[in-house]
């Protein structure tokens, strides 16, 4: 009885520690949405998703316009894009969450879900973006977020399937074959 309850409390802090160390699903992380609403990334299991840091005074800000068209042309084929928005590089997303949403609402016409700015370099990295770019999660395409509009793509089964760097633009090639290909196209 004894070495039963041992060995159960030990997998039990195997399982505690792997969580600690990193070890959670994509699906597993929960963040406020653009107007503080908690949102759990467990609602977008079996789509792709495209994870992007966002900034509104930055030079790629224009890259609003592709997110939103790739956004229209795929979401009924199970595509979702998250936006990120982050204060993280130059300052270049000073407003509150409220200034976020209605700069993105009113200068693209952004319709797809943004969350509440995060930090996604630093000490203080969200979990997500730990997650997105630590090693040990993302062994093929780890590596610290260069500037704003980084790109993540998230398999239908969660994983990460592609990175992509700014100035890959969202209509592009790259973007677009890889986001076909993680459809099934």
């Amino acid at each position: 009885m004894r070495l039963t309850f041992l060995a159960i409390a030990g997998a039990a802090l195997l399982v505690f520690a792997a969580a600690l160390a990193g070890a959670a699903s994509f699906y597993d992380y929960r963040l406020d949405d653009i107007d503080g609403k908690p949102v759990s990334l467990e609602q977008f299991r079996g789509k792709v998703i495209l994870v992007v840091n966002t900034a509104s005074r930055c030079g790629y800000t224009y890259q609003f316009d592709g997110l939103e068209a790739l956004y229209k042309q795929y979401a009924d084929r199970g595509f979702v894009i998250l936006g990120f928005p982050s204060n993280d590089f130059l300052g270049q997303e000073p407003g509150t969450n409220q200034e976020i949403k209605q700069f993105c609402t009113l200068s693209f016409g952004v319709s797809f879900p943004m969350f509440a700015k995060i930090k996604v370099t630093g000490r203080d990295m969200h979990p997500l973006y730990r997650y997105l770019t630590d090693k040990s999660t993302d062994p093929q395409f780890a590596g610290p977020i260069s500037w704003n509009f980084n790109k993540f793509l998230v398999g239908r089964d969660g994983s990460i399937v592609a990175r992509f760097r700014t100035q890959d633009e969202p209509q592009g090639a790259a973007v677009r074959t890889g986001v076909e290909a993680a459809l099934g196209s």
